[in-house]
Order: structure tokens, then sequence, then C-alpha cells
């Protein structure tokens, strides 16, 4: 899906179906807030925010946090239930850096398994140029243990395209070594969500 059909697609969506997910935070994003706490971060960056519902247990605990969305109706949405008062860049995750900001943590849900390989590549590498010295990014992936692998129509090696469009990739740890271990990957967990996850963690 190119970065307009992607764009078309998430903004139909989130006009259909508003606050799709509801407003309790993922479990990861429970994960990942202990984790920055204790990693003493002062603010984080969100790329796919949507309209904010992972957002706001890290504002709670005192870190500032800044979002990308594609969608403008997300934006909208999270301007709604969270306030004006957090940046929220509009464009696509492809087109990171939007500001020259060095965060020290960044939290990624959900979204890099629905790039293709080189946009997966361009993300991680992007979200790891914009940490401070010491920074960590914490990613969340589909494993390949959800029902779904294999399902729908076969795009290439562990990506398959359903849902009306989206074409998910279903990592596997050797995936996951294969893309992020240059990256300061220092951890691999599981974690069930609405699928199971991965939970990918980062250190600079």
């Amino acid at each position: 899906m190119k970065s307009n059909n992607k764009k078309e697609f998430w903004e139909a969506s989130f006009i259909d179906k508003q606050e799709m997910w509801g407003f309790e935070p993922a479990h990861s994003a429970l994960l990942a807030k202990d984790f920055f706490v204790e990693r003493a971060a002062k603010n984080i960056l969100i790329p796919g925010i949507g309209y904010g519902r992972n957002a706001q247990i890290f504002r709670d605990s005192g870190i500032e946090v800044t979002g990308i969305e594609i969608s403008k109706t997300a934006i909208e949405l999270a301007s709604r239930h969270y306030g004006t008062d957090m940046t929220i860049y509009h464009g696509s995750v492809n087109d990171m850096p939007f500001d020259s900001r060095l965060y020290d943590g960044i939290f990624c849900y959900g979204l890099i398994h629905l790039l293709g390989k080189v946009e997966r590549a361009q993300l991680i590498r992007n979200c790891y140029n914009q940490l401070t010295a010491t920074g960590d990014m914490v990613f969340t992936a589909i494993t390949k243990d959800a029902r779904t692998y294999g399902q729908g129509k076969y795009i290439s090696k562990d990506r398959f395209e359903m849902f009306g469009g989206v074409r998910i990739f279903f990592y596997d740890r050797e995936s996951i070594y294969k893309e992020f271990e240059k990256y300061g990957l220092f951890e691999i967990t599981e974690v069930m969500e609405n699928f199971p996850f991965y939970i990918i963690k980062c250190r600079k």
C-alpha cells in the first residue's frame, strides 16, 4: 500500500469507525510506560499515535508525548479527547523526522508490521536516529502465532493482504534479529493483545 493509499485507508477508517479501539491503553503501552518511567524518560515520540489512546498514560506519569499520525481525523479525535497541548505531526512515518528533537524514548505500537520491507528498515533507522545518547525504543509487532497468519492474499514471505487491503508482515524471532540487531536490540518478550505480539526493546 503506497503512502497516499495508506493515508486514504486510515482516514476512511477513522471517519467510519472513530475511536475504533476504545479508550483503554493497550497492555503493551502499560508495560512500556513502566519501562520508560524506570528509565526516567522525560519525553517520548509515538509514531502512528492514532487518536491518542496509548498516549495519555505516559502523560499521566509526567512524560511529554509527541506524536505522528497519517489521519487528520484521528488527530482531531485526539485533540477532542486529550486536549490540544500535545504536538501531533500530520503525515506518514515514512517522512520522519518531523522535527530535530532527540527523544528519551520512542513507543511504536502495532505499526511496523503494516509496512513493507524497505519502509520497516527506514522506520527503525529513523526512530533510532531520533533517540538521545541513552534513549530507548519499544516496538510491538504481530507474531506468526496469530490465527490470521497465512490467511488472505500472499504478498511475500510472511506477508499477507487481508481486512480489506491491509498488508501485514508476521514476525518471528529470526526476522526481529535481522531487522533490529544493529539498532541496540536487547530484549524480546511476548504479550497478548487482540493478537499475540512481540515487544521489542532497543537501546542506543
